[in-house]
């Protein structure tokens, strides 16, 4: 049986191991254990990482508290801007917390009234709640700003007019889906999310 002093070594040497084994490869600790892809410039390493690109692959990898958790350090790096409260109100909508993602969205709206993705999720909560003629208003608004460039914007409109005016509707093999953008890289980039009403 082992005793904590001999754990409390055999740590130690492990640790001295890996790291001298580092320094040997040139292989910054930080790279070992996450693929060979994985650069051995250390530079690299040490940059720290936008929270809202972390939040947003998060986001397309489905793991919604994970990202909402990103998009909070990135709400402590940068501040609350739209795009960061947007984000945010995002996350909570996958999360199912439509009262703290209508809050969090009428936020990112109230600081800059033309950021479309805001716009347009928070048509997805209005619509959530069966709130369907304020969603069509939002979508209408989030779709005039985007100067109707975006097909997810367009669509969202679309089944939102839908529902209103045939109770009945349904969209084959995608039931009450609506489009969740979020921009990334100068351009709006999309999640599914299904809507509850």
């Amino acid at each position: 049986m082992i005793d904590a002093l001999q754990k409390y070594l055999l740590l130690a040497v492990l640790v001295s191991f890996t790291v001298s084994a580092c320094t040997q490869t040139n292989t910054p600790i930080a790279a070992l254990g996450q693929g060979p892809n994985m650069p051995t410039d250390a530079a690299h390493i040490s940059e720290a990482v936008d929270g809202l690109i972390v939040g947003h692959r998060l986001m397309a990898a489905g793991e919604y508290e994970v990202a909402l958790r990103a998009y909070t350090r990135a709400a402590a790096e940068q501040g609350l801007n739209a795009d960061v409260l947007s984000a945010l109100g995002s996350a909570n909508l996958k999360l199912g917390r439509l009262g703290q993602a209508k809050k969090l969205l009428k936020s990112a709206v109230e600081k800059d009234d033309r950021f479309v993705p805001a716009w347009n999720n928070l048509g997805i909560v209005l619509s959530s709640e069966g709130n369907l003629r304020e969603a069509k208003r939002v979508f209408q608004l989030a779709y005039g700003l985007d100067n109707g460039n975006s097909e997810e914007i367009r669509t969202n409109l679309t089944k939102i007019i839908a529902k209103i005016e045939n109770s009945s509707y349904t969209v084959e093999n995608n039931n009450n889906e609506f489009d969740l953008v979020r921009r990334g890289n100068g351009r709006y980039l999309l999640l599914k999310t299904a809507n509850s009403s």
